[in-house]
C-alpha cells in the first residue's frame, strides 16, 4: 500500500478514513496533555475535580498521573505512525470500555450511556478504518514490552517502598500498607479511593508517578518502536547498483555513494532504478537521487515509500538534486533547499583574473615551497601504497570517526573501487603532505570523497591540488569535478550583501554561531574560492511536522550526533536483531536488463562485429582492404609522382587518329569512375580536377598487372598509372598502362555516374560526393573561387589595402540584424559573432587608411532560405574623399569584372520557368532610380518624402503590403520598397535615397535631409549590395546610435547597441568617405543562377 497518494483522486469516504489515525492521535495527545497538567499543578487538579469526574464517566479515564499521560502520548505517536499494534491496543481498550459501560447500565447507572455510545462509535470507526493502520510491529514486541513493564514497575515499587519507609508521613506502617500505597501510586492510582489510611509527603507521590511513567514509557516504547532495518547490502544488490551506475552514473555526482555498504536498497519492479537508504530514529533516510533510468525513478520511489509505510518510518531524503527533488515531489514529498554543491567545469577553470587572485597566490606559495603533485587511479596503487594512504587518512582525520552519509564512501582500499581517483601532494623532500580521493561520476567526472592534509603542510596546499588536478584533468579523461557541499550557501552569500534584510542577516549570524562547531561557513569559503558553479541540493520530507526528527536522523547518519548505547557503554557487543530484506527477489536479471558488462572482445571479434554491421557493398570493400594489407600492399601510400594532370594530357594530344601510339610516357593519377572489361583489355575512366581520361590495362602490359587491377580496384578508388599516350581503336585518347598502383581505397560505393546524387539534400550533406560525380558542382566551386579572386584583385588593383577585423565582438553593430551569442571563459565575457565589420573598418578610416577593404565571414542569426544563410561572406570597402556615387560605379565595375573572370563575358544566369539557365547581359551602365520614384512607378501614384503617413498606410492596404501600427514613416516606406520594388526587379538596378530614419549609419542627403545618401543594388529580386555616403558627424552619429540602443533595450533583437569606442574614434575626425558592402554569396548566386545552398560548399543544414 502506498503511503503517499493523490488526495484529489480519493473519494470523500476514503479521505475521511485516511484521517482517522491522525484524529485519534490528536484526541490522545489532548487527553495526555490534560493528564500531565492536572498531575503537575495541584490547584488546577482541585479546580477541575468535577471535570475530571465527568470526563472519566462520559469518555475514557483521564487520571491525573504522569505515567498515564506518558502512555497517552506514546499511543498518540503510534497512531500517527499508523502502527497496527496501536490500532488493536485501542480496539481492545474500547471493547473493555464498552463492556464496562454495559455492565454499569445494566446496574442502573444511566450516566454511562453517553460513554457507551461514544466508545461503541469509536470502536466501529476504528474497525472500518483498520486498513489505514499498516505499519507492522517488530517480532516479539508484546513479550518484550510485558517484560520491560513488569521489570520497570517492580523496580519503581521497591524504590517507592523505600522512600515511604524513610518518610512515611501519616501513612500507617502495619500490614504492608506502605508497600500497597507505593504500588498503587506507581501504577497510576488504578485503585481509586483511600486504600490505606494516611498520606506520605506529596513529593513522594510525584516521584512515584514519574517512576511509573518511566516504566510505562519504556514498555510502550518497546511495543511501539519501529522495525529496525539492517543497513547493509545483500546478495547481488551491490552488483546491481554498480551495473546501474555503469550506464546511468553520469546523472548524479553522488550516485557512486550508493555503493556504501551501510545502506539498504529497494529497487523498482523493473529493476532499472533503485533508492538506497538507512533507518535512523524511525526515519527512513534516503541519500541523493535514485540510481538508474529516470523513467524508472517513480516506481523506485513508490517502492521505497511502501517500505517506509509498512514499517511506520518517516520518509526523508538527504541531498537530492533538483531533478531528484522533482521526482520525489511528484510522489508527494515536500522539498527544502538544503544548500549547494560546488562543481568545477575543467574547461572553464582558470587561475588568471582578479577574482582568482587569492587562490592564485596560495597556489604560487605552495609551488615556491617545492611541492609536487601526483594523480592516479586506485587500481594503480600497490597494496603497500594503499595501506600507507589509509594510515595517513586516518592519522590526519580531525574527528574520532569518519563522518558522512550522503556524500562520503566511508572506505578506502576496496578492490571494487579501482576507478576511484587519488590525488597526492608531496613536499620538497618527497613526503606526502595532503591527499584527495574522488569517486567516479560517470565516464568524465569525479566527486570528492576524502580530503586530508598534514597539519604541518603549507597553507594553500588544497588550492594547489585542485589547480593541479584541473591542469591534468584532460590526461585522465575528467571534465567536471564535484567538490564539497555547502550547507545554506545562499544565506552566507546573500546575508553578507549590502541591503540584506534583518531576517537574512539574523539567519546568517545564527549560522556563523553554529559554524564554531560544524564548519558551515568554512565549507562555503573553501569552495567559493574556486569560482565553481553552484547546483542546489534539497531535503525532501513527507511531513513538515517531523522536520526536527528528520534533522536528528540526518545528524546521526552523517556522524554529527552520537546516540548513546548501553550495549556500547557496557561493552557487551550484543547485536540487535534487525530485518534484512531480500530486495532483489523477482527482479529481472542483469542480462535481461542489458546491464551485464561482457568480456572485452578480441580485436578479431570486434572487427567481425563491425563488418557484420556494415552494408554488403561496404563490407566487401573492407574485406578487400584487409586482403590487400595481408598481401603487403599499402592501400594508402604517401605521395604520387605525377607528371601530368589529365587535362594536360588531353591538351597536349588533341588531334590523334584512332589506333595511334605517341611513344610519350606519362604518369597520371585520379579516381576511377568507370571500368569496362573486354577480356584481354580492361578500360577505366579516371578523373582528377582537370577532367576525365581513359586508361587501359592490357595483357601486353603483363598478365599480373591486368589481374591485379581487375581484382583490387573498385569504382571510386584512386590509382596512379604510368604508360604510353595513344588512342584506342575507336579514337578515344588513352594511357596504355605499363605500371600502376593503388593510392587510396574507396570504402563506400559511388552513386550512379550519370545521375549522380539526385536528392538535393544529399548533395548538400555530402558535397564531397557531389564534387566527385557532378561536373556542375565542380564548375560552381571554380566559378565562385574565380569571382571571389576577381573581386579581391579588382580592389587591390585600384589601390585598396586588405585587412582583417575581429569576428568576436563585445558589441553588435554595423547593421540591423539579430546576432549569435557566445562566451569566452578566459575573461568570463559575453561576445557576439560579428554581423558586419563596418565599425572596425571605419576606425581604420579615422586612422588614415584612405582605401581599405575586408572580405570575410559574417554571421546573422536570422532565417534560412534560398538566398539566406546564417554564415556568409561579406565584402566591405571604404574610400576616403568619395561618396555613394563613386562607390556605385566601383560596384558595377567589380561585379562585371567578376562575371568576366568566371565565364569570359559580362553575363549572369537565371533559371526560366522551365528550370533552364538563361544568360543575361549585364555589361554597360545599369539603371539608377530613387526609392520614392520606384515606389511611385509600382503604385501608379506619386509618392515622395512629403506624402502623409496615413496616405502611405492607405496605399499599403490597397497594394496588400502588410504594415504594423508601431512602424514609423521610414519603416513603412522600406516595407513598400521591399514588397513592390525589390521583389519584382530583374536586371541589376540601383535604388538610391532611402529615408533617413532607416539608415542610422548614413549621412543625410546633401540637398534633401529627409533622405539619406544610400543605395541598394538589386537583381532578380535579391539585394546584392549597398553603399553609403558615410555619416562622419560624431554628434549626429551618437544621437542615432543612442536611439538604436534604446530600441535594443526595449527588446528589439536587431537594433544596434551603443558602441562607445567607435563613437570616441569618430570624434577624432573621419574624412568624407564612401562605403560599400557586397554579399559575395549572393553575387555568386546572381552570376550562376543557383540558390545560396548550391553555391556554398558546405551550407548549414539541420542535424540528422
Amino acid at each position: 500500500m502506498s503511503t503517499v497518494q493523490d488526495q484529489d483522486q480519493l473519494t470523500g469516504w476514503r479521505r475521511f478514513r485516511r484521517r482517522v489515525p491522525n484524529g485519534f492521535a490528536i484526541l490522545f495527545s489532548l487527553l495526555g496533555l490534560f493528564c500531565a497538567l492536572t498531575a503537575l499543578i495541584g490547584p488546577l487538579r482541585r479546580a477541575l475535580h468535577s471535570t475530571i469526574y465527568w470526563l472519566d464517566t462520559l469518555t475514557i479515564p483521564v487520571t491525573p498521573n504522569f505515567a498515564y499521560a506518558a502512555f497517552l502520548f506514546l499511543l498518540a505517536a503510534a497512531m500517527t505512525a499508523r502502527k497496527r499494534v496501536a490500532l488493536w491496543f485501542v480496539v481492545a481498550y474500547m471493547v473493555l470500555n464498552v463492556l464496562a459501560d454495559a455492565l454499569f447500565l445494566a446496574a442502573g447507572y444511566w450516566e454511562f450511556s453517553f460513554s457507551l455510545v461514544l466508545c461503541a462509535g469509536a470502536l466501529v470507526l476504528l474497525l472500518v478504518s483498520h486498513r489505514e493502520f499498516y505499519a507492522i510491529t517488530r517480532r516479539g514486541a508484546f513479550l518484550r514490552a510485558a517484560l520491560v513493564l513488569a521489570g520497570g514497575l517492580v523496580v519503581a515499587v521497591l524504590i517507592g517502598w523505600g522512600l515511604v519507609s524513610l518518610a512515611p508521613g501519616s501513612l500507617e506502617s502495619g500490614g504492608g500498607n506502605r508497600l500497597l500505597w507505593a504500588a498503587n501510586r506507581v501504577c497510576g492510582g488504578l485503585v481509586g479511593g483511600r486504600i490505606v489510611e494516611g498520606y506520605p509527603p506529596h513529593w513522594i507521590g510525584t516521584v512515584l508517578g514519574l517512576l511509573g511513567a518511566l516504566a510505562l514509557l519504556n514498555a510502550a516504547a518497546a511495543l511501539f518502536r519501529s522495525q529496525r532495518m539492517e543497513a547493509a547490502l545483500h546478495g547481488d544488490e551491490e552488483d546491481r547498483i554498480r551495473a546501474l551506475l555503469s550506464k546511468y552514473g553520469s546523472q548524479d555526482s553522488l550516485g557512486y555513494f550508493a555503493t556504501r555498504r551501510d545502506k539498504a536498497v529497494v529497487f523498482s519492479p523493473s529493476g532499472k532504478a533503485a533508492v538506497t537508504y538507512r533507518v535512523e530514529a524511525g526515519v527512513c533516510l534516503a541519500s541523493g537521487d535514485p540510481v538508474g533510468d529516470r523513467e524508472a525513478w517513480g516506481p523506485a520511489i513508490d517502492a521505497w515509500l511502501d517500505v517506509a509505510g509498512r514499517y511506520g518510518w518517516q520518509p526523508a531524503v538527504m541531498g537530492a538534486s533538483e531533478d531528484g527533488a522533482k521526482a520525489f515531489a511528484r510522489a508527494g514529498l515536500g522539498a527544502l533547499q538544503l544548500g549547494d554543491e560546488a562543481i568545477l567545469h575543467v574547461a572553464q577553470f582558470d587561475l588568471d583574473g582578479r577574482d582568482m587572485r587569492v587562490t592564485r597566490q596560495a597556489v604560487n606559495r605552495v609551488e615556491r615551497a617545492g611541492a609536487t603533485f601526483r594523480v592516479r587511479r586506485h587500481a594503480e596503487l600497490t597494496d603497500t601504497e594503499m595501506q600507507e594512504v589509509i594510515h595517513r587518512a586516518d592519522a590526519w582525520r580531525d574527528t574520532e570517526t569518519e563522518r558522512g552519509f550522503s556524500m562520503a564512501l566511508d572506505r578506502l582500499g576496496d578492490e571494487q573501487d579501482g576507478d576511484c581517483l587519488l590525488a597526492e601532494a608531496f613536499d620538497a623532500d618527497g613526503n606526502m603532505i595532503a591527499l584527495l580521493s574522488f569517486v567516479p561520476w560517470g565516464k568524465d567526472g569525479i566527486s570528492l570523497d576524502v580530503m586530508r592534509r598534514d597539519r604541518s603542510a603549507p597553507n594553500g596546499v588544497m588550492e594547489f591540488m585542485v589547480a593541479q588536478l584541473c591542469a591534468q584533468a584532460g590526461s585522465i579523461g575528467v571534465r567536471r569535478i564535484s567538490l564539497n557541499f555547502a550547507v545554506f550557501r545562499s544565506a552566507f552569500e546573500e546575508g553578507a550583501r549590502i541591503g540584506a534584510g534583518p531576517v537574512l542577516k539574523f539567519w546568517r549570524r545564527l549560522l556563523l554561531f553554529f559554524s564554531r562547531w560544524w564548519q558551515l561557513e568554512a565549507l562555503y569559503r573553501s569552495n567559493s574560492k574556486y569560482l565553481p558553479e553552484w547546483y542546489p541540493r534539497f531535503l525532501c520530507y513527507a511531513d513538515a511536522g517531523a522536520l526536527a526528527r528528520i534533522g536528528m536522523a540526518s545528524g546521526i547518519a552523517e556522524g554529527f550526533v552520537a546516540v548513546p548505547s548501553l550495549g556500547k557503554l557496557w561493552g557487551k557487543g550484543h547485536k540487535t536483531r534487525v530485518l534484512a530484506p531480500a530486495s532483489t527477489a523477482g527482479l529481472p536479471s542483469l542480462d535481461e536488463l542489458g546491464l551485464v558488462q561482457a568480456e572485452p572482445a578480441t580485436a578479431e571479434e570486434q572487427r567481425e562485429r563491425e563488418l557484420a554491421a556494415l552494408p554488403e557493398q561496404v563490407r566487401v570493400r573492407h574485406q578487400k582492404l584487409e586482403r590487400l594489407r595481408e598481401a603487403g600492399t599499402d592501400p594508402y601510400p604517401v605521395g604520387v609522382q605525377r607528371t601530368h594532370t589529365l587535362g594536360q594530357v588531353r591538351e597536349e594530344h588533341r588531334e590523334l587518329a584512332a589506333g595511334t601510339r605517341t611513344g610519350k610516357t606519362v604518369t597520371v593519377a585520379g579516381r576511377v569512375l568507370l571500368t569496362r572489361d573486354h577480356g584481354g583489355v580492361l578500360f577505366a575512366v579516371v578523373r582528377d580536377w582537370s577532367g576525365d581520361l581513359q586508361i587501359a590495362v592490357t595483357r601486353d602490359s603483363g598478365e599480373d598487372l591486368l589481374e591485379r587491377f581487375g581484382a583490387d580496384v573498385d569504382l571510386g578508388d584512386h590509382v596512379e598509372a604510368e604508360g604510353e599516350v595513344g588512342t584506342s581503336d575507336r579514337g578515344e585518347l588513352t594511357v596504355f598502362v605499363t605500371q600502376w598502383r593503388l593510392t587510396a581505397k574507396c570504402l563506400r560505393p559511388l552513386p550512379d555516374k550519370r545521375r549522380g546524387l539526385s536528392d538535393p539534400e544529399a548533395r548538400v550533406r555530402q558535397r564531397y560526393v557531389d564534387l566527385v560525380v557532378s561536373p556542375g558542382a565542380r564548375e560552381t566551386v571554380r566559378a565562385r573561387s574565380t569571382a571571389v579572386q576577381a573581386l579581391r584583385q579588382g580592389l587591390i588593383d585600384r589601390g585598396y589595402l586588405e585587412v582583417e577585423t575581429p569576428m568576436l565582438q563585445q558589441i553588435h553593430g554595423g547593421a540591423n540584424a539579430r546576432p549569435f551569442h557566445t562566451h569566452i571563459n578566459a575573461y568570463d565575457l559575453d561576445l557576439y559573432l560579428r554581423i558586419a565589420p563596418e565599425l572596425y573598418l571605419k576606425r581604420l578610416c579615422v586612422g588614415g587608411m584612405e582605401k581599405v577593404f575586408e572580405m570575410g565571414r559574417t554571421f546573422r542569426n536570422e532565417g534560412i532560405s534560398y538566398k539566406h544563410n546564417p554564415e556568409f561572406t561579406m565584402l566591405e570597402a571604404y574610400q576616403a574623399f568619395a561618396d555613394y556615387d563613386v562607390m556605385l560605379n566601383l560596384t558595377r565595375e567589380l561585379i562585371q569584372g567578376a562575371a568576366i573572370a568566371a565565364f569570359g563575358t559580362a553575363t549572369a544566369r537565371k533559371a526560366d520557368k522551365n528550370g533552364r539557365l538563361v544568360e543575361h547581359d549585364i555589361s554597360g551602365i545599369w539603371p539608377v532610380k530613387t526609392v520614392y520614384g520606384a515606389i511611385s512607378e509600382a503604385l501608379g501614384e506619386e509618392v515622395d518624402a512629403d506624402t502623409d503617413p496615413d496616405v502611405l498606410r492607405r496605399l499599403c492596404q490597397a497594394a496588400s503590403v502588410p504594415v504594423k501600427p508601431e512602424m514609423g514613416r521610414g519603416d513603412v516606406v522600406l516595407e513598400m520598397y521591399e514588397r513592390l520594388v525589390e521583389e519584382k526587379t530583374t536586371l541589376p538596378t540601383f535604388y538610391k535615397d532611402f529615408p533617413t530614419d532607416v539608415s542610422p549609419l548614413t549621412r543625410q542627403h546633401r540637398v534633401d535631409p529627409r533622405v539619406a545618401e544610400r543605395w541598394d543594388l538589386v537583381a532578380f529580386g535579391t539585394e546584392l549590395g549597398t553603399a553609403y555616403s558615410e555619416l562622419t558627424d560624431p554628434v549626429e552619429q551618437r544621437r542615432r546610435l543612442t536611439a538604436q540602443s534604446l530600441l535594443a533595450a526595449g527588446g528589439d533583437p536587431e537594433a544596434m547597441e551603443l558602441d562607445e569606442d567607435f563613437l570616441q574614434a569618430l570624434e577624432y575626425a573621419m574624412p568624407p568617405t564612401g562605403g560599400l558592402g557586397i554579399g559575395v554569396d549572393r553575387l555568386v548566386m546572381f552570376l550562376t543562377g543557383l540558390s545560396i545552398r548550391e553555391t556554398l560548399p558546405f551550407p548549414l543544414v539541420r542535424k540528422r
